[in-house]
């Protein structure tokens, strides 16, 4: 069993089904017991247990390919200046090409994944994001690619 926050436990099974629900959040609890060799109660119940935890706290979209690749994607290494890291959290919450946010240790403070519907729109939201008060130098790269996505 696996620790969470020194609280929630996860046992080896629970932890096969959200490996399912990763697979599709949507797949049915009678196939998710199918799938596990397990009763739909018994599987309908560890789901509601894993919610009532917070172990899992929602469930999200995932884009088709086709769909997906109408998107330009980059990722954007920034440098912070001392202390701007609440405030350029809530600016870059606004933007909504802004996908995730990630604090990162190294020579860089945070990975910002942005998707827009044009290199030109990519191109000037890496742009406003470099102009943010408290940023004091970014990286970006495209990507070209995925090979995984969990």
């Amino acid at each position: 069993m696996m620790s969470i926050s020194g609280k929630t436990t996860i046992s080896p099974a629970e932890e096969e089904l959200i490996n399912l629900l990763r697979e599709n959040a949507r797949m049915p609890v009678a196939l998710v017991a199918r799938r596990l060799g397990i009763s739909r109660s018994t599987a309908q119940s560890r789901l509601e247990k894993l919610e009532r935890q917070g172990v899992i706290e929602g469930y999200s979209l995932r884009l088709a390919a086709a769909y997906a690749e109408s998107y330009v994607c980059a990722h954007m290494l920034v440098t912070l200046s001392p202390k701007y890291t609440a405030s350029v959290q809530t600016l870059l919450r606004r933007i909504p090409e802004v996908r995730t946010i990630y604090s990162v240790s190294g020579n860089f403070d945070m990975i910002v994944m942005v998707e827009a519907r044009s290199i030109t729109r990519l191109d000037t939201v890496i742009d406003e994001i470099g102009s943010l008060d408290g940023v004091e130098r970014t990286m970006s790269s495209m990507i070209l690619s995925t090979r995984l996505q969990r």
